[in-house]
C-alpha cells in the first residue's frame, strides 16, 4: 500500500495476496476471490472470497479485512500512490464473510482490474496501527500469501519461508533467500560459482559472458522476452531550466537511442516513443522516437538563449552555465552506463550534465519522495491495465504519488478522466492515443528504451513456464524435484 517501487513489490507480493491476479496469458483470475459479478449498471463488483481462507496466525481472512484494507488506503493520513484508484469506491459492505462488495460514485474502466493491486490486510492487526509509521513493515505478524518473512538483514538478504497453510496448494520450496548484492558483477561471480539459483543477466552478461561459459550453459536456463516496462529521463519540471519546453526537446534531440541500445544493452531492447510496450494494443503507433538531431538541438538552445557566450564550451545564460545533475540508483549498471552515455552527447552540445548515484531506499526517501532533484534516470514497470492516470493527471503530484515530475497538461487530464468513464476499448485507445501525443509534444520526460527481459534460472527449478506474462505467474508452484535438492538457505546465509 505504501511502497511504490518494484523491488519491494516483489517481496511484498509473496506475503500479501490481492483478490484477483492476472494470469500467465495477463487475464485476472481469482486470487483470494473465488469468483466476482459485476452490476448491469457497471457501478458495483460484488467478490466471494475463496472458502476457509485463513492469516498465518490461524484467524479466518474474511470480508470484514477487505472493508477495512479499502477504508485504510481511502484514509486522509495513509500516503500512497495507488489511493486515486479507491478513491471513486463510495462505500462498501460485507453482507457476510464471505462477501465483499464495493459500490463506485461513477463508472470506472479500470474497477475490476485495481483489484489485482490492493494487497488485503488483517484487520486484527492493522486496526489502529499508524500505516506511515509502522514495525509492521518489517516483522510482519500475519500474512495470507504464499510465504512468511523469516528474516530482513538490511543490506544483505531477505529469508522466506513457505508457508505451510496457503490456501493454494503445497508450497513446494520451502526457503527462498533473496540475497542484496548492488554489483551486478559480483551477482554474476556468485552465479558462475553455484551460489545462486537465479538472477537477472545484463545484456553482457547475457549475449557475452554465459555464452563463454559451458558450465553455465549446462546447469542454467536462460530466458529472453520483452519486459513490462521502459527506461526514461525525466525532467522535474518545477526546476526553472526545465519549465522551458525548448530546452528539453533540444536534449531529447540530443539522445543517440541507438547508441545506447547498442552499447549499453547490447543491442537487447528496443527505442519507444510512448509509455507502452511495444506492440501491445495500447501503443500510439503513429509516433516513433526522435531522431538523434544535435543540430536541431542546437538550433533549440540558442532559440532559448542558451549559447557560448565566452568561448569555453559551455552555453550560459543570464551568468548561469546550463548545468543540471541527473540521479540515478547505485548498483544498476545499465542505468549509469546511460547516463555516461547522455553525459558525453550533451557536453558536446555545451550541456554540463551531471551525474549522480544514490543507494535505493536513499534515493526513493530523499529525494524522489521530496521533489528534490533535477532530473533522474528511472524505469517505470507496466501491467496490462492501460489506465497511467497515476502517472501523468497533475492531481497525482502529492507526497509519494507517482507524477513526480510535477506534470501538468489539461488535455492530458481530460483524456484521462474520460478513458476511467469509458468501457469501450476502441474509445478508451482513441483517449490513451491523445495522451501519447501530448506526452511526445510536451517532452517531460525523455522515453529511452524497453529492454528485453533476461532472468536465468538453474535447471534443476522445474515448473517454470513462460507465457506473455513472462516466467514467475505461479513461481510458488516451481519445485526441485528431490534427487537434485543440495542445500537449504539456512546453511549458507552467512556466506
Amino acid at each position: 500500500m505504501i511502497a511504490g517501487d518494484s523491488a519491494s513489490h516483489d517481496v511484498a507480493g509473496r506475503l500479501y495476496l490481492s483478490l484477483l491476479k492476472y494470469d500467465n496469458n495477463l487475464q485476472l483470475t481469482g486470487a483470494l476471490a473465488k469468483d466476482w459479478r459485476i452490476s448491469d449498471d457497471q457501478l458495483a463488483i460484488t467478490f466471494h472470497l475463496k472458502p476457509d481462507l485463513r492469516w498465518t496466525d490461524n484467524m479466518p481472512l474474511t470480508s470484514a479485512d477487505c472493508v477495512f484494507t479499502l477504508e485504510l488506503i481511502q484514509d486522509n493520513y495513509t500516503q500512497s500512490a495507488f489511493k486515486s484508484d479507491y478513491m471513486l469506491v463510495d462505500h462498501s459492505e460485507a453482507p457476510d464473510p464471505y462477501t465483499f462488495v464495493v459500490y463506485y460514485k461513477e463508472p470506472f474502466s479500470p474497477a475490476l482490474s485495481s483489484w489485482a493491486g490492493l494487497a488485503i490486510l488483517p484487520k486484527h492487526i492493522f486496526k489502529g496501527v499508524d500505516i506511515m509509521n509502522t514495525t509492521l513493515s518489517r516483522q510482519p505478524q500475519a500474512t495470507s500469501g504464499p510465504y512468511t518473512l523469516e528474516r530482513w538483514d538490511s543490506q544483505q538478504n531477505i529469508l522466506l519461508k513457505a508457508n505451510p497453510h496457503y490456501h493454494d496448494g503445497t508450497v513446494w520450496i520451502s526457503e527462498r533467500l533473496t540475497r542484496i548484492i548492488p554489483d551486478t558483477a559480483t551477482q554474476f561471480l556468485e552465479l558462475s560459482a553455484g551460489r545462486l539459483d537465479s538472477m537477472n543477466l545484463t545484456p553482457i552478461q547475457y549475449t557475452r559472458l554465459f555464452e563463454g561459459n559451458a558450465k553455465l550453459k549446462k546447469d542454467y536456463q536462460r530466458y529472453h522476452y520483452l519486459d513490462f516496462g521502459y527506461t526514461y529521463l525525466g525532467f522535474n519540471l518545477k526546476r526553472k531550466l526545465f519549465s522551458d519546453l525548448r530546452v528539453r526537446k533540444a536534449i531529447a534531440l540530443a539522445i543517440d537511442r541507438s547508441e545506447i541500445i547498442d552499447g549499453v544493452l547490447m543491442g537487447q531492447g528496443e527505442p519507444i516513443a510512448s509509455p507502452y510496450k511495444p506492440g501491445t494494443y495500447w501503443q500510439n503507433t503513429a509516433l516513433s522516437p526522435r531522431a538523434f538531431n544535435p543540430s536541431s538541438a542546437s538550433q533549440l538552445l540558442d532559440q532559448a538563449g542558451w549559447k557560448d557566450r565566452d568561448g569555453d564550451g559551455w552555453r550560459d545564460k543570464d551568468g548561469q552555465i546550463l548545468r543540471f545533475t541527473v540521479l540515478t540508483n547505485n548498483g544498476n549498471k545499465q542505468r549509469a552506463d546511460t547516463a555516461t552515455i547522455i553525459k558525453e552527447r550533451l557536453k558536446s552540445l555545451g550541456i554540463d550534465m551531471q551525474v549522480r548515484l544514490i543507494e535505493w531506499s536513499a534515493f526513493i526517501e530523499n529525494f524522489i519522495n521530496k521533489r528534490d532533484f533535477d532530473a533522474v534516470i528511472l524505469g517505470w514497470s507496466l501491467n496490462p491495465e492501460p489506465d497511467q492516470y497515476a502517472m501523468w493527471h497533475s492531481s497525482q503530484t502529492g507526497p509519494r504519488e507517482f507524477n513526480f515530475l510535477s506534470y501538468h497538461n489539461d488535455t492530458v487530464d481530460r483524456v484521462l478522466d474520460q478513458a476511467r468513464r469509458t468501457f469501450d476499448r476502441k474509445q478508451r485507445k482513441v483517449f490513451y492515443d491523445q495522451m501519447q501525443q501530448a506526452l511526445f509534444d510536451d517532452v517531460p520526460l525523455v522515453f529511452l528504451y524497453a529492454p528485453y527481459a533476461l532472468p536465468v534460472l538453474h535447471k534443476r527449478i522445474h515448473g517454470i513456464s513462460q507465457g506473455a506474462a513472462g516466467i514467475a505467474y505461479d513461481n510458488e508452484h516451481w519445485f526441485v524435484p528431490a534427487a537434485m535438492q543440495t542445500y537449504h538457505v539456512t546453511s549458507i546465509s552467512q556466506q
